[in-house]
């Protein structure tokens, strides 16, 4: 596993991506940040964290859109297949260097942290909410775009899929709560499935444990489903 995690976050940086994944992340987490301190002139770290929600909706699919179709257009998933690694090594592999790129790029609230304390005192407290349930938020999402990147062989398809089911992931909670009241069991359904309501709790530093359970949950689910697509395609 560990050959594997170090090949995919060395190839992140060989071409393009990896560097334009962190240019985005910093500079629309420093537009917020700079609107924060010159024109809301607040302190709260929860804003920018907020409003860093959608950007790593829509920025996820760039990390994982390769992640496996490029080797099933290659057809360089044979080799891997055949290698010495158990499936659970090449997908969790992969994860992890799509997940530590997504950790390195979050790190950078770390210094609009420090910049924010210093109009007055830090809390800790909120911030380590925030950012562990950023971290979570990515683990889910990283793991829903690797496995539709192992669903194909075109990368634009798996990054478009990818963009839609987060897109959609953001929209539960505005769906749930257009149904009817006849159907409000399945708006109730639909809520509890909802990224953006377990974010909010940490965003307002409540770690609560079902939410980090479930968003822990949805990344070992979906890596456990593209390990089953690998196994898939070895006995096909």
């Amino acid at each position: 596993m560990s050959a594997i995690f170090r090949r995919e976050l060395q190839s992140y940086f060989k071409g393009p991506l990896g560097y334009i994944y962190l240019a985005i992340i910093f500079f629309f987490g420093g537009m917020y940040l700079q609107y924060q301190v010159g024109s809301v002139q607040t302190n709260e770290i929860s804003t920018i964290f907020s409003n860093m929600f959608s950007i790593v909706l829509f920025t996820t699919p760039l990390l994982t859109m390769r992640l496996m179709s490029e080797d099933n257009r290659q057809k360089t998933d044979q080799a891997l297949l055949t290698a010495p690694v158990s499936l659970g090594g090449i997908i969790w592999g992969k994860f992890l260097a799509a997940f530590m790129l997504f950790f390195i790029g979050i790190c950078s609230t770390f210094v609009y942290f420090i910049v924010l304390s210093a109009m007055s005192s830090p809390d800790w407290t909120m911030f380590a909410g925030n950012f562990v349930g950023m971290l979570l938020l990515g683990a889910a999402l990283i793991a829903i775009g690797l496995f539709l990147s192992a669903m194909t062989e075109s990368q634009m398809i798996a990054a478009i899929s990818a963009f839609a089911v987060m897109f959609l992931v953001m929209m539960l909670d505005s769906i749930a709560a257009i149904l009817p009241t006849q159907l409000s069991f399945l708006s109730a359904a639909i809520a509890a499935l909802s990224f953006m309501t377990p974010y909010n709790d940490f965003t307002s530093g409540i770690l609560d444990a079902s939410n980090i359970v479930y968003f822990i949950s949805v990344a070992v689910v979906f890596n456990y489903f593209a390990i089953r697509v690998l196994e898939k395609k070895r006995w096909s």
